[in-house]
């Protein structure tokens, strides 16, 4: 009898986790069921090039059309799954129709988080989104971004490219503080500033109501701006509802061991949505990320084939913006110490977080090929010396 796996998700994770059965062996039946029309595509271009103009649609779907032929896998587009029962192995779809499972994986990513005030309101999500957020930028002049994250500076330094002017809120008293830390969070305020941002930190929206062809932004220190557009970008949440329906385990995401199966020893989570056990931070994480989109799905395929397998690549993201980009490596909670090597001020250095004189995690910014070095010092879990560490003129090999 041939095995049936079904997909629900048709981002990166999910067009990757297809790949990764067929590259294991896998010849059953393959489904993907996602709510877009599009290929399955990345999403970091579209807070990235392609918001800014400089990349097309189809330079970041994650396969063409013709490899889901290929491969035999059935593409479900514009198709929202609505339940799972996990009694009859089946999955309700929207259309009226249904399908049986003898493996599901859940790989529904994140939502954005919406104000009260939504009506209007931009978000970052998905390729419409990015398409209207160009659109506008070639007819705003004023934008106010609610919130200080990646998504919210990402999409702030696109639009100041194309000349729009750019106010950005954050409840916090820097953008970044909770990704990055006091230490250096600086980095990108002072960058945005150079750029032109008005940076309102610190303060909370309490209202947005339209006034004329505009936004009129209230904000609790008293203060009214004026904006021809507002996006927000205050988080995301998982996309937890059909697992929290099914009876699954759900905090903060839907969550797993390490080998990304969840409660139930059939169904495996991946991507944004999964809360999995991480063997070397000895904890569950949840990482909206590409990379975790990217690799976690082999790891939930070869569990799915019941070839057991850890997921235990460390977190990474990265960022561009302006002339600055940037990769991070680890996890910096529990840091005591920031360790600086290189020209902060000229924006071309590595920041390191240490605990007790071991490295936590990295990141580099506008220097290249070192996240190997920065990984080996975080795996080793070795104390250096902090000295040495910021001396650009001792390899980073030598400390590990």
């Amino acid at each position: 009898m041939t095995s049936s796996f079904v997909i629900i998700g048709a981002g990166l994770a999910g067009a990757k986790a297809a790949e990764a059965l067929r590259d294991k062996g896998f010849d059953g039946k393959i489904t993907i069921v996602g709510d877009e029309r599009h290929l399955p595509y990345e999403r970091p271009p579209l807070s990235k090039d392609y918001l800014a103009g400089n990349a097309e649609a189809e330079s970041f779907q994650v396969h063409d059309a013709a490899w889901y032929a290929e491969k035999n896998v059935e593409l479900r587009q514009g198709v929202k799954a609505t339940a799972i029962s996990r009694d009859a192995k089946q999955v309700t779809l929207d259309d009226g129709t249904s399908l049986g499972y003898d493996k599901l994986l859940l790989a529904t990513g994140a939502s954005p988080r919406e104000l009260p005030d939504t009506a209007g309101i931009h978000y970052l999500r998905r390729i419409e989104d990015s398409d209207r957020l160009k659109e506008l930028f070639g007819t705003a002049a004023k934008l106010v971004v609610v919130g200080g994250g990646w998504i919210g500076l990402e999409a702030t330094a696109a639009a100041r490219q194309a000349g729009v002017e750019v106010t950005v809120i954050e409840t916090l008293e820097l953008p970044l503080i909770t990704a990055l830390g006091r230490e250096v969070a600086p980095v990108f305020a002072d960058l945005h500033r150079a750029h032109g941002v008005d940076l309102r930190l610190g303060v909370q929206v309490e209202h947005i109501t339209n006034g004329g062809q505009g936004k009129r932004i209230r904000l609790g220190d008293g203060s009214v701006l004026e904006a021809d557009a507002v996006l927000a970008g205050i988080g995301a949440k998982p996309n937890v509802e059909l697992a929290e329906a099914a009876g699954l385990r759900v905090d903060n995401g839907v969550v797993t061991d390490a080998s990304l199966r969840t409660s139930d020893p059939d169904i495996f989570a991946a991507g944004d949505v999964a809360n999995a056990y991480h063997p070397f931070l000895g904890k569950h994480i949840r990482v909206e990320h590409w990379a975790n989109a990217l690799n976690q799905p082999a790891v939930a395929a070869a569990g799915m084939l019941g070839k057991e397998e850890a997921y235990d690549e460390l977190p990474y993201f990265f960022t561009d913006q302006y002339d600055l980009g940037m990769e991070y490596l680890g996890a910096i909670e529990g840091h005591d110490r920031v360790v600086f090597r290189g020209d902060v001020p000229g924006r071309e250095f590595i920041a390191f977080w240490l605990k007790e004189n071991r490295v936590l995690a990295g990141m580099n910014v506008n220097v290249w090929d070192v996240t190997d070095p920065i990984k080996a010092l975080i795996r080793s879990g070795k104390a250096v010396d902090p000295d040495r560490l910021a001396d650009p003129e001792v390899p980073l090999e030598d400390l590990a």
